[in-house]
This record gives C-alpha cells, sequence and structure tokens, in this order.
C-alpha cells in the first residue's frame, strides 16, 4: 500500500487552506498519496500522527519570534501563530512516533523551533557579512547557489554529491540547532540550508524548494522525495 503523507498548509484570508501542488506532484511521483492537513486541529494531533504514515511541513510566510523568546523586528513579515502552534504540535508527535519528517523551507525552521532550536528573524538585518541572494529574482526552478554537506551525512547520500546548487526563496533562517537535530548543509555564505536528526529514522529539513525542483525534473529533488517516501513505507 503507498503511505499516506499529512502536508501541512496555510490559511489566506482567513478563509482559504493553500498548498502548493507542487508537493501535491511530488510526492504522488515518489509514490505517496498525499492529504492537505488543516490549521486549527492542535487538539487532534496525535490522532493525526497515528493516522499518517509521513510528515511534509511546507514552505510560506514567517514564524512568530515570541516562540523562540523574541519579539518581532521591523523586517518581520507576515507570521501565522494558528500555523505555528499546529506544526510545532504535529512535529513533536512525529518525532516521538519516530515517523518520517520532511520540512521545507519555512518548514526547516519551525522543526527547529519544535526541538528548542532559534532562528533569524530577518538574515540581512541581523547578520553583519556579506550574504548571497536567498530570495532569488528568478523562475521557481531556477538553481540559484550552491549547497555544502558532509559526506557522511544523510543530505548527502541521498544527493550522491557533496556539493550542488538548489532554488532559494527566503529572509529567515535557522540559527541555533540543538539535538537530536545536526547542521547537514550550509551555503557558501555559512546560513544554513540544511539540518537533519541524528537519532531518528528520516528527519529532513532544508532551506530550498525541492518540490519546485523534481516536478521540473531536477534529479536530487526527486530522489530527497523518493527517500522520504521509501523510508514512509
Amino acid at each position: 500500500m503507498a503511505p499516506i503523507i499529512g502536508v501541512t498548509s496555510n490559511v489566506e484570508l482567513d478563509y482559504l487552506h493553500t498548498v502548493s501542488n507542487a508537493y501535491m506532484q511530488s510526492i504522488i511521483q515518489a509514490g505517496g498519496v498525499p492529504i492537505i492537513l488543516p490549521i486549527g486541529v492542535d487538539e487532534h494531533a496525535q490522532q493525526l500522527a497515528e493516522k499518517i504514515d509521513g510528515l511534509v511541513v511546507t514552505g510560506g510566510g514567517d514564524i512568530d519570534p515570541t516562540l523562540f523568546g523574541e519579539e518581532p523586528m521591523p523586517n518581520l513579515g507576515m507570521i501565522s501563530p494558528g500555523r505555528d502552534s499546529f506544526e510545532i504540535l504535529m512535529i513533536q508527535e512525529m518525532l516521538k512516533a519516530d515517523k518520517p519528517v520532511l520540512a521545507v523551507c519555512r518548514g526547516i525552521q519551525i522543526l527547529n523551533i519544535a526541538v528548542g532550536g532559534d532562528m533569524y528573524q530577518d538574515i540581512y538585518s541581523q547578520i553583519s557579512e556579506p550574504l548571497l541572494q536567498h530570495s532569488q529574482n528568478a523562475a521557481l526552478a531556477h538553481l540559484s547557489h550552491y549547497v555544502d554537506t558532509p559526506e557522511n551525512s544523510l543530505l548527502a547520500k541521498i544527493a550522491g554529491q557533496a556539493r550542488f546548487k538548489v532554488n532559494s526563496f527566503h529572509h529567515q533562517a535557522v540559527r541555533d540547532v540543538p539535538k537530536p537535530l545536526a547542521v547537514s548543509g550550509k551555503a557558501s555564505d555559512g546560513i544554513i540550508e540544511a539540518i537533519e536528526s541524528i537519532e531518528h529514522k528520516f528527519v529532513l529539513g532544508v532551506q530550498w524548494h525541492p518540490e519546485q525542483l523534481a516536478v521540473k525534473g531536477d534529479g536530487i529533488s526527486i530522489r530527497i522525495f523518493e527517500q522520504f517516501i521509501e523510508n514512509c513505507g
């Protein structure tokens, strides 16, 4: 049987649950069956985690900084407290059950917060060193900068190489990464681009958007979803 994959969503205009079709198609292409998880069912997180075989935490807007002990900075964008709380609970329940988690862009940040880590609210105002363009002015599937990953990491094993190019659409980023997570990818400017669990069978967070690349035939992105789905089986 094909594994059932819960996919987190966003609420727009207070009445639309939205999620990019690229996530759905990437999961289907890899052999999974995606179902959209709505915001506002926090009390049912444990039940949902029992029902699904894997969780994809999707990209989207910014994250409430009070979750990691800070107050909003001027460059903080739109937040969704209901989404934050639901995703944190779902991640925690999936980790308890040792079920696979793939966290994308915003997802890598909320994954890190769910285990007690923190993040930059805005890398360009909080980091004094020169940075790359992390919110690219190019098509969704354009590969704009490099990521380097340690050769013994889960990410390196999936990619089959220690350096590869990714797309990039973010101004926030993971900062301090606590156990059970470890950094497994960085951009050349030092921004963390991937984290993974050293205690679970498959927990991977990536700062880029592999779903946009997988639907365009990018081999590494396709393998990320295939390995995720394989571990969900």
